[in-house]
């Protein structure tokens, strides 16, 4: 059983899918490993260390997919400028493909993986079970968004983020707000404290909020006891118009009075809720910051552009993309664990098993037309 791991294509995209540890694990699996030339470079892993590893290092990406059983990726398959040929035309009919690929494909995408017969499978589409968290990408990846965000803000940020007692006077400390209680919030919420801000968390799930004082933050709460906040995963839920009207109404408040806001709220399968409007960031002081880790999906904030900084009334508005690309060494480690994890769930003996009534795999399965289980 052949696995491949090819280079990312993607300008932003520094992750990989395997590291020389996995790869070893893969070979003791009874798998042959085979890396794309330089796919781990700007993951600080060198084409030497995955052949110490056991795993051959290919040149020809188009040989590496046409001849994989298993394919392990980060982003989707996309075109090739260098070759103009779509990664997804190279895979090998009836073979696997894995990676970050959100709950559906794109019609063209989902076209040609169709042709092929190629099963594919995403790991943000996990159901939320106590034997997924060793496969949830989506947490691993999270986390370190949180973390990078929050370093992000307080290298724009025009002060300091604790309280310091100097000769020349007292410093006081910055003021954060985080909008967004998951694990991308958490995070930004530990990494603040240690910092030595001020923080403050919000979100619509009252569930959350003994995790977020636990971590030191206040916990501010929206006056909707009525309405259920949280879906049968866990996920935050789309409220209704009056009680998103007093949401905004609250998070406007806390807002104008942050000195740095990181904003984290998504729904799934939905574009990312609108939550600081124009007028708030009005509201905010000169040098103040906005991270919007939703940007991909719309933004939280209205003046969020897409991939860029920009600054508005002396608010500096960050729409930064992939944040996980961004502490890639560390972010491919754990992501190629999880791959591995899920592996581990369909393979016996280095042959494919997939058992479509096991929700890891029902879940996952983007295109169940494919009939994988007859395979």
């Amino acid at each position: 059983m052949n696995v491949a791991i090819p280079k990312e294509i993607e300008n932003l995209e520094k992750r990989v899918a395997a590291t020389p540890e996995t790869v070893k694990k893969m070979t003791a699996m009874k798998l042959s490993v085979s890396v794309e030339q330089g796919a781990g470079i700007a993951s600080g892993i060198l084409d030497a260390d995955y052949k110490a590893a056991g795993a051959a290092v290919v040149a020809d990406k188009a040989k590496l997919l046409s001849e994989a059983d298993i394919v392990l990726k980060v982003r989707p398959p996309v075109k090739d400028p260098r070759s103009n040929l779509h990664e997804a035309d190279l895979l090998k009919h009836e073979s696997i493909l894995i990676g970050l690929f959100g709950r559906t494909l794109e019609p063209e995408l989902l076209s040609k993986v169709n042709d092929r017969r190629v099963s594919v499978f995403s790991l943000d589409a996990l159901p939320r079970l106590a034997r997924t968290q060793k496969m949830d990408a989506l947490s691993s990846q999270s986390n370190l968004s949180g973390y990078k965000a929050v370093l992000t803000a307080a290298d724009r940020l025009h002060k300091m983020m604790p309280l310091m007692m100097t000769a020349a006077g007292t410093i006081t400390p910055a003021k954060v707000f985080i909008i967004g209680a998951g694990v991308a919030g958490l995070q930004a919420i530990a990494t603040a404290k240690r910092l030595g801000a001020l923080v403050e968390a919000f979100d619509t799930r009252p569930v959350v909020k003994e995790q977020v004082e636990s971590l030191g933050a206040k916990f501010v709460e929206i006056p909707i006891a009525d309405e259920n906040t949280e879906d049968q995963g866990g996920y935050a839920k789309e409220l209704s118009e009056d009680a998103h009207r007093k949401e905004q109404e609250l998070i406007t408040q806390h807002v104008c009075e942050s000195d740095i806001v990181i904003t984290t709220a998504l729904i799934p399968g939905k574009p990312a809720p609108l939550l600081i409007t124009k007028e708030a960031v009005a509201g905010m002081k000169p040098g103040s910051v906005i991270v919007d880790l939703a940007a991909e999906t719309g933004g939280n904030c209205a003046l969020t552009q897409k991939g860029k900084e920009i600054t508005e009334n002396g608010v500096t508005i960050i729409g930064y993309l992939n944040y996980p690309s961004r502490t890639a060494i560390h972010a491919s480690q754990l992501y190629a664990k999880n791959v591995l994890n899920f592996l581990s769930e369909i393979l016996r003996d280095g042959k494919i098993e997939l058992k479509m009534d096991d929700p890891v795999c029902h879940d996952t399965l983007l295109n169940p037309q494919v009939k994988s289980a007859e395979r």
